[in-house]
């Protein structure tokens, strides 16, 4: 076994009421909506709190809505130091949106978290419910976006991310010949991207949700821990250098028995050797220390440049 250095933090979705009302399919439930007030409100503030016990920062990917909607702790998560990313505005699925309105939310969003964050542009994004458009990405270049945390093609080292992939569906009224063909790679780009994780994730097990016929919302934290646990343990027994990204949610990590949970998980990854907690850009930023971009690759825009094109002072 070699010198280990592990790369582990947090990614929070403050989804909150957005993700009712672009998800979960909550938006005419005052049930529902309450439940996402409980995340904008006292699960942020929990997850604050359990951030600063253990001295780490996370990277928050706030939804445009969930920004507007619960300001006061947004603020306190700008000010601890946390890393602030794009989340879109109301949690709405990118896949089912034209050009015009993903450019039309980009715009809105990206303007509205570099005002918020004192004139510093957000660095990352995450698409909701990581459905990502075939636009997405050469969009979010457009804008000077260095890095995704939504795709899977690994799941414990960065990566840099290509665009335009073409695949064929099958189509059982025509002959089998018009549709066996392999997956065609498309361009390569200079966008990294944090593995996403559905695995790695609270929401789908330990969150309710009336309306989706897979809802979970009761297992065991015990048995998401373990789950857990072992990605971990197996990512550290074969690999000497990997990144451990989490993602969370305060409308599932902000009750008690996830915080619990999250405690023993920490305190567990804490008794590892070259273990470091890091926001996601972190991670980027060690990625891009070691591995550059293919040759041609399409590159992010330049910050500088973006704020000249958008008027941003």
């Amino acid at each position: 076994m070699g010198k280990k250095r592990v790369l582990v933090g947090y990614g929070v979705d403050i989804d909150a009421i957005a993700g009712w009302l672009g998800s979960y399919k909550g938006e005419d439930s005052n049930s529902d909506i309450s439940r996402g007030y409980f995340a904008g409100t006292i699960g942020v503030e929990r997850l604050l709190k359990m951030f600063d016990k253990y001295d780490m920062k996370a990277t928050w990917f706030i939804p445009g809505h969930s920004l507007e909607t619960f300001p006061e702790q947004c603020a306190i998560i700008r000010d601890k130091g946390h890393e602030i990313g794009l989340h879109g505005y109301s949690h709405e699925n990118p896949v089912d949106m034209s050009m015009e309105q993903q450019r039309d939310i980009l715009d809105y969003t990206y303007k509205m978290l570099t005002k918020f964050c004192n004139g510093k542009p957000p660095r990352g994004t995450v698409a909701p419910w990581w459905e990502v458009s075939k636009e997405a990405t050469e969009l979010y270049l457009s804008y000077g976006i260095e890095y995704d945390h939504s795709m899977s093609h690994h799941d414990c080292q960065p990566y840099y991310l290509r665009t335009g992939d073409q695949w064929t569906k099958i189509d059982y009224t025509q002959p089998a010949k018009t549709w066996m063909k392999p997956l065609q790679p498309g361009q390569n780009t200079g966008m990294v991207e944090i593995p996403a994780n559905w695995y790695l994730d609270d929401l789908p097990p330990m969150m309710f949700i009336k309306k989706a016929p897979n809802s979970h919302g009761w297992v065991d934290v015990r048995s998401v821990e373990q789950l857990w646990k072992d990605h971990f343990d197996y990512f550290y027994r074969e690999h000497d250098e990997f990144i451990f990204p989490m993602t969370i949610h305060p409308d599932v990590s902000g009750h008690p028995h996830v915080l619990l949970m999250h405690e023993r998980l920490i305190e567990y990854i804490n008794t590892h050797e070259g273990v470091e907690w890091v926001t996601m850009v972190e991670m980027v930023d060690d990625f891009k220390k070691r591995e550059k971009p293919a040759e041609g690759a399409m590159l992010p825009a330049k910050p500088e440049d973006v704020a000249k094109q958008l008027d941003i002072s």
